[in-house]
């Protein structure tokens, strides 16, 4: 790491914080619904934060255990009928996508539209509302907590929220209501723009808070009081002995199972594909505009997955809710996402005492306010105001993770947005041509007749290929229609040229507003 990653340790450090109390909570509760050790997502979480940070070629994403991946995770290990056979799987899935990333597979996820990246954000964020709901109102395993937690996003779950008055707990309502409260205080201009909450994060007041309140009503209002499974539940490690048993060796000598292999095939494509999709999407909400590098990140997810596979933690992906939660912290640099992973790490050992006083109520808050930033009325309107062919795709996106999966609900969006492009190209034939030429220190990209997302992945190649310090002109005037997506890359490379010294003028394309997500 370069001197350049610790210039920013007054936005990181704090960031890094945040995000670890957004990632504890998600390391257990996945760790829990994939079936698997509890240990297993904090040891995930860990080595997504400090081994794919370090390795990683993104400055806001954040990895680890990944809701997308319970059901296939949850499924495998019990088809496989042992955790350290589904271990093998994940070591296998690990080298997969290390061959990926050699094969320069990563522009798969320039080809996704950014009304489906957009809806697949929102889609999370209100799966994740949902999901929280429960422990805001008090309900745990104690209280079939199954049954109204959909982890896999099925509509009887969804549907089964309404039964929630039947075993809600009022002192987990109060602790949920003030820590939103305090939440959306720290929203506030007023609030940002004072010195104090650069260094004390929301989430972290909401923390400290939530454990008072809760010791308020153990003294003062004992009905109130949440017991231990309202709590986080972390295992108490007194001896080196007892640390080490906490990990899990695979078992090799299931190398040749064919089971084994079609998990793993599974894990590496399903996780490659949403770490993508997550790159993409954490790079759009990145305020400086950075690109990141597809093919580097799969060698790093791979990296971190057959370390994962190795010590007996879960596969883990690019995450957007913890991106989000980063970018939103104000991260500057991946700092954050490693020192996330220390703090998971030496949480783990040196205060699971102190973090088993923490009122899941405080976590669900913290996650709820996340999920909001990611699916806002305002970027509903957005999308609207830019027309069907925006809008359509990013509203199937949505239903579909939320009335089925992630992966079907980003399959029908892209069915939809491909139905647009089909029905555009009928309309208007065009031929696939870009030219650039270089006068000087002036490079000039003629754009084709029509450049649709299809094309994202050639123009974004294109401009990063352009040295520093040159002329660029953008030339349109060929062009009868120009996507959304082509023009939000055209922005988001106006917005990141000066850290290049590189002066662009465009001719004949229109400006677009992008990074509205959160």
């Amino acid at each position: 790491m370069t001197k350049s990653v610790f210039s920013h340790l007054s936005n990181d450090l704090p960031a890094g914080l945040v995000v670890f109390l957004v990632a504890l909570p998600l390391c257990l509760g996945i760790a829990l619904a994939s079936g698997a050790p509890l240990f297993s997502g904090i040891i995930a979480g860990v080595i997504g934060g400090i081994v794919i940070g370090s390795l990683s070629g993104s400055h806001t994403s954040v990895s680890g255990p990944a809701a997308g991946l319970t059901v296939i995770v949850l499924n495998a290990i019990t088809e496989l009928g042992a955790f350290n056979i589904f271990l093998l799987a994940v070591v296998l899935a690990g080298i997969i996508q290390i061959v990926l990333g050699v094969l320069k597979a990563g522009v798969i996820g320039y080809y996704f539209p950014t009304s489906v990246i957009k809806g697949m954000l929102a889609g999370i964020g209100i799966i994740l509302i949902i999901k929280q709901i429960p422990y805001a109102f008090g309900v745990n395993e104690t209280k079939d907590l199954d049954k109204y937690i959909p982890f896999v996003n099925d509509l009887d779950a969804v549907m089964a929220l309404k039964n929630l008055g039947n075993q809600l707990d009022v002192g987990a309502i109060i602790i949920s209501a003030v820590s939103i409260g305090i939440l959306v205080l720290w929203d506030q201009p007023i609030i940002k723009k004072a010195r104090f909450s650069k260094v004390i994060p929301g989430p972290l007041v909401v923390v400290l808070l939530g454990i008072g309140i809760n010791k308020f009503f153990k003294f003062v209002i004992p009905s109130l009081y949440l017991n231990v499974e309202d709590k986080v539940i972390l295992p108490r490690i007194s001896s080196v002995g007892e640390f080490s048993s906490l990990f899990m060796m695979p078992d090799f000598s299931q190398i040749l199972n064919a089971d084994v292999w079609l998990a793993a095939v599974t894990i590496g494509i399903i996780a490659s594909l949403e770490t993508l999709l997550s790159l993409e999407a954490a790079d759009k909400i990145d305020p400086l505009k950075r690109i990141s590098p597809p093919n580097r990140e799969l060698l790093a997810q791979g990296t971190g997955n057959i370390i994962n596979g190795l010590i007996g933690g879960l596969p883990v992906t690019a995450v957007i809710v913890r991106s989000s939660a980063n970018v939103t912290a104000g991260s500057r640099t991946k700092l954050s996402a490693i020192f996330h992973g220390f703090l998971l790490f030496a949480s783990v050992i040196f205060i699971p005492g102190l973090l088993n006083l923490i009122p899941l109520a405080c976590l669900a808050a913290v996650l709820i306010m996340v999920g909001y930033k990611l699916a806002k009325v305002s970027l509903f309107r957005t999308q609207a105001k830019l027309g069907w062919d925006q809008f359509l795709p990013f509203i199937i996106t949505i239903l579909g993770i939320v009335l089925f999966d992630l992966l079907i609900g980003i399959g029908l969006g892209m069915g939809v947005a491909m139905v647009f492009i089909l029905l555009r190209n009928f309309q208007n034939s065009y031929l696939l041509e870009e030219s650039k030429e270089e006068q000087g220190d002036t490079v000039r990209i003629v754009l084709s007749e029509e450049v649709s997302f299809l094309n994202k992945g050639a123009l974004i190649k294109a401009l990063d290929d352009i040295p520093d310090g040159k002329h660029v002109i953008i030339d349109g005037s060929n062009s009868k229609v120009i996507d959304y997506d082509v023009l939000e890359v055209i922005e988001n490379f106006k917005t990141n040229a000066a850290t290049k010294n590189i002066e662009v003028d465009t001719i004949k394309i229109r400006s677009v507003k992008v990074g509205g997500l959160h």
